[in-house]
Order: structure tokens, then C-alpha cells, then sequence
């Protein structure tokens, strides 16, 4: 088969910092599609991988590229910030068959006050949204339609703004469960994630009183072990079937007295990078099983593999 990926960093050259962690999941899946004997194209805009045929694009014709080169390819994945993935994925869906979320669950992911609002109804636990704050207490805030970590904030005091949203701060381990969802959800992994806490930008502080603290993701362990992993892989397949994605998700979650859904990334994350390395199956065939044939059961890992975004970045930086 052919097969397109298209990784928004790589392909954009955008923002470079998030490189790194593109080129990883990128040259992760190209190497599986490869090693099992198809051919993988993707975009990008100066960044080579050693697997699969590049294609020149840049951040103008990002989408056009993709959508040229789809229909000549069997299948597609999309891995781009939450806010354009619905919009590109409609683009693969309209010229060849879509690997990963479909544009409406997608922007159902992207808007973390829906997606909120979708989990609690059905009775997935999740941080709650807050509308003032009080004294005492901590909170997060984030971009209703932001990325990953991407201005995201412990603050004490925050104000209310249509474009972010603030949710109550939960105290417990910070988890994430990847999967391949779709008719038979499949759990792979759940992952310890190194989050870092630092001092937000002085000049964008309006009263340092206020007690922010910038959320910063650098990396994963994969495997954790943990005696909750039942509980952790059950909350992620129900939050999977209740705004019906597909194909390999990341489900962010805090582990408290209860699991919590913190986020819900519908697309392959960084965690693959270390997946790949302790799972005996190829992540290629997976999501092609999943979307042509019959995922299996479960699957094997063996070990435990631990990454820093920084050492990505010594890995990737120079790719």
C-alpha cells in the first residue's frame, strides 16, 4: 500500500521547537508502515527522515500538498495542532481512506470545553471547569482550542476569557493511556508523563502575586506500572467511545482518588516514540488492522523505555 503521513511541524517548519517531537512520531510510523512493505510519503518543509519519500511543502501549501498527494496514496494520517486537525483530516477523508479520527469527533477532541462537557454528561470523571476563583485554591489554565501543554498555567487567580478556559486543579500522578480505538478498542500502554512546573514569563505577568506557574511536558516513561492500569484502561475506552474516535489516541490523564481526563489528543502524541521501542507489534500494522481487519486482543510489551522532549531534541533537532 501507499501510505501518507503528514506531521504539521515537519511539514510547516512553523515552529521549529516542536520538531523534534514531530520527526520522532513521524520517523516512528514511517519505519513500522516500511518495515512492513509499504511505501510512506510525507511532507516537509526541510526536515529528512531515513525512511519513506519525501515530498517538498511548506506552511502556504501544507494542506494542498496533502491533499495532491492523498489521492494517489491506499491511506492517510494526520498528525497536526488540535485546532486544524478536523480541517486537515477532512481533506485526507475527501481523497483517501483516513487512518485516524474523523473530522467531527477530531473537533469534538480540539475543544476542551465540549470535550469536558461530553465527558461529565457521561459520567467520566474530569477536572472541573471553573468560573471565579477562590481563595485557596489552584487551577489550570489553558486555550479552549490550544495543543498538548501549549500555554497551559497553575495560577491562583485567573479571569474569564471566551478563548481560555480554567478547570479546578487536581493533585495526583500525571498519566496517559495510549490506544487504538475504533470497533474493538484496543488499550496499548499507560504512560508516566514528565511534567515540569516554571516561573510564566515576567513580562507577560500582570501581578506576580497572582502565583502562575508555567506546565511544561518533558517526556514519558512507557510502561508505568501501576496496580490501577485496569481502572486507567477502562476510564480511556470509555472516554474513546463517548466522542467516537479512531485510530491510535492519547488520553491524558490525572490519577487521583479517581482517574481524571485531562485531555484527549486524536492523533498519534509523543509516547509512541517510546511504545514502539517495548511493543514486539508493529504499530503500522495495528492502525491498518484496525481500520481493514481485526485488531488483535492484546499486546506484548517488553521493558520499560524513558524519554526527555530534550533528548528529542539532540536526537531530531539536527534530522
Amino acid at each position: 500500500m501507499k501510505i501518507l503521513i503528514a506531521e504539521f511541524a515537519v511539514g510547516t517548519d512553523i515552529e521549529k521547537s516542536l520538531i523534534p517531537e514531530g520527526a520522532a512520531m513521524l520517523k516512528t510510523l514511517s519505519e513500522s508502515f516500511v518495515r512492513l512493505g509499504h511505501e510512506v510519503y510525507y511532507p516537509s518543509a526541510s526536515t529528512k527522515i531515513c525512511e519513506g519519500t519525501c515530498i517538498e511543502s511548506t506552511a502556504e501549501n501544507f494542506m494542498q500538498v496533502i491533499e495532491r498527494k492523498a489521492k494517489d496514496c491506499d491511506a492517510g494520517l494526520i498528525i497536526a495542532p488540535d485546532s486544524m486537525l478536523p480541517e486537515l483530516n477532512k481533506v485526507l477523508e475527501e481523497n483517501t481512506v483516513n487512518l485516524g479520527c474523523s473530522p467531527q469527533s477530531a473537533a469534538c477532541c480540539a475543544d476542551k470545553l465540549k470535550c469536558t462537557e461530553i465527558l461529565t454528561k457521561t459520567g467520566i470523571k474530569a477536572p472541573e471547569i471553573a468560573k471565579k476563583a477562590e481563595e485557596g485554591k489552584k487551577y489550570v489554565t489553558k486555550p479552549r482550542f490550544g495543543c498538548g501543554a501549549e500555554a497551559t498555567y497553575l495560577v491562583t487567580e485567573f479571569e474569564n476569557k471566551e478563548e481560555f478556559i480554567a478547570s479546578e486543579y487536581v493533585e495526583g500522578k500525571t498519566l496517559s493511556v495510549s490506544l487504538i480505538a475504533g470497533k474493538k478498542p484496543l488499550p496499548l500502554t499507560v504512560n508516566c508523563q514528565f511534567i515540569e512546573f516554571g516561573k510564566k514569563e515576567v513580562e507577560t505577568i500582570e501581578n506576580e502575586k497572582t502565583g502562575v506557574s508555567g506546565i511544561k511536558y518533558n517526556g514519558s516513561l512507557t510502561p508505568y506500572q501501576t496496580p490501577r492500569r485496569d481502572e486507567l484502561y477502562e476510564t480511556a475506552i470509555s472516554t474513546v467511545k463517548c466522542l467516537d474516535c479512531f485510530g491510535y489516541v492519547g488520553v491524558d490523564i490525572i490519577l487521583a482518588d479517581l482517574p481524571y481526563v485531562v485531555d484527549v489528543n486524536p492523533r498519534p502524541t509523543a509516547s509512541l516514540f517510546g511504545i514502539s521501542r517495548v511493543m514486539r507489534e508493529e504499530i503500522g500494522d495495528l492502525l491498518l488492522k484496525n481500520k481493514f481487519g481485526e485488531l488483535p486482543d492484546s499486546i506484548h510489551i517488553e521493558g520499560e523505555y524513558r524519554f526527555s522532549k530534550d533528548a528529542l531534541g539532540e536526537l531530531f533537532g539536527r534530522a
